[in-house]
């Protein structure tokens, strides 16, 4: 009956995700925001952060207000907060005073946090150039409007988790506010559910005049680059290196744009990042938190990182005008939709182990889960990259035997499900007795 209920739980969950994520982002209003943060002339991290009008100062203010009446709108639901450092590195040798902007959503638990993120500086040709004109309309004001967007839908709702929507600074001068709000994450002992780290997502027209429109890429890490060379072997020997907890984030997020009707698709792409580039949610992966990247389908590098001129009958900037709203309004919606299931779901499993090695039968015991309703357990032929099996387990119990299903052949792993359905992402199996996850 347990079992019964939580999947029809699961779908009553997933189809109210679906119907909000599909319907609700607004794209006039994420171009309006779009236009606002662009009409700050430059958001370079260096730039005038004292100026009523200009600079990245004038623009985090504005950010902090649209936070702080978002919360008014829903009784306070919404607080907002700053994190301050001083960083010094080659790009910024004299200094650059670091503020990340935070609106906070508390859920029924306070410390355990999922993170939805962009980054709100922008840059020129001159990364050290902090006066000209940087629109940073793609990059990345179209994740901070992504953002206030998730803000505006999601600060309707209740969840268990807390939400952070956050505006970092610092990114082109190296992932400096990344860094500040994952150290801070760990200094504070947040449990990080989830980090959807939002840079460069309103553009369909790349740099050979092909247009991709139908989907979004989602970069996720496999070893985790947390692991000691230790636990990096045993995930190997485990055949888990497709299945780290910010893959298993990637795969989940697939899973929830699936089920959006008219949505856009996710590729989920199997690296990091893009190759040789980085972005804020690396500086979480090294703290050992799940962390994904969403990025446009396709890229237009004249339009990033680019003085604003016309050469050869070329124009270079990253302006408005080069920007899909519909599209960044589809992105918004997967974005939505997962934090939605997550922020719903209690915790993954801290740890999985499997026990079955010259025999015919798989047992699966796991650490029991506070708050959870039920867990499920799923498995798949080693063959497969998905889940295609799964039981569910009632919350009382933290093992289950797979009869006659070979742990050679096969890849096990088990979620947390909420009353209500909403589930974590899955924590993969390996040997017992085994270094933690």
């Amino acid at each position: 009956m347990i079992t019964h209920l939580i999947r029809i739980g699961l779908l009553a969950s997933l189809a109210s995700a679906t119907v909000s994520a599909q319907t609700a982002p607004d794209a006039a209003r994420l171009k309006a925001d779009v236009e606002k943060l662009v009409s700050f002339g430059t958001r370079h991290t260096l730039s005038d952060a004292d100026h009523p009008t200009r600079g990245i100062g004038a623009a985090r203010r504005w950010y902090a207000a649209e936070m702080t009446k978002i919360g008014a709108g829903c009784g306070g639901c919404i607080t907002v907060s700053t994190l301050e450092r001083l960083f010094t590195n080659d790009r910024s040798p004299k200094g650059a005073r670091v503020v990340d902007v935070l609106g906070i959503q508390q859920g029924r638990d306070p410390n355990r946090v999922v993170i939805v993120q962009g980054h709100i500086d922008s840059r020129v040709s001159d990364v050290m150039n902090a006066t000209s004109d940087a629109p940073g309309a793609n990059d990345d004001a179209s994740g901070v409007a992504l953002v206030i967007e998730a803000a505006r839908l999601l600060s309707k709702q209740k969840f268990d988790a807390t939400i952070i929507y956050a505006a970092l600074s610092g990114e082109e001068q190296g992932l400096l506010g990344g860094t500040l709000l994952a150290e801070t994450a760990k200094a504070r002992g947040w449990v990080v559910s989830a980090v959807l780290n939002n840079d460069i997502v309103g553009n369909t027209v790349g740099q050979n005049g092909s247009r991709v429109a139908d989907r979004v890429r989602v970069f996720s890490e496999g070893i985790r680059i947390s692991e000691s060379q230790a636990e990096q072997a045993l995930r190997r020997g485990n055949g888990g290196e497709d299945d780290g907890p910010s893959r298993a984030l990637a795969k989940a997020i697939d899973h929830v744009a699936a089920g959006i009707t008219g949505g856009i698709d996710v590729f989920v792409d199997r690296r990091p990042d893009r190759f040789g580039r980085g972005g804020d949610h690396e500086p979480f992966l090294r703290l050992g938190f799940p962390a994904v990247r969403f990025t446009v389908g396709i890229e237009n590098y004249n339009q990033q990182h680019q003085d604003l001129r016309t050469a050869a009958g070329v124009e270079y900037g990253d302006t408005v005008d080069k920007m899909d709203f519909p599209y960044l309004a589809s992105v918004t919606a997967i974005n939505v939709a997962a934090i939605q299931r997550l922020a719903a779901a209690p915790a993954a499993p801290a740890d999985v182990a499997l026990q079955g090695a010259v025999g015919s039968d798989i047992k699966v015991t796991w650490a029991a889960v506070p708050g959870a309703a039920g867990y499920r357990v799923h498995w798949r032929r080693n063959d497969a990259q998905d889940w295609t099996q799964s039981r569910d387990v009632p919350a009382a119990e933290t093992q289950s035997v797979l009869k006659d299903i070979n742990v050679d052949d096969h890849f096990v792993g088990v979620s947390s499900l909420s009353a209500s359905g909403a589930q974590s992402i899955v924590t993969f199996g390996g040997r017992a007795q085994r270094a933690p996850q």
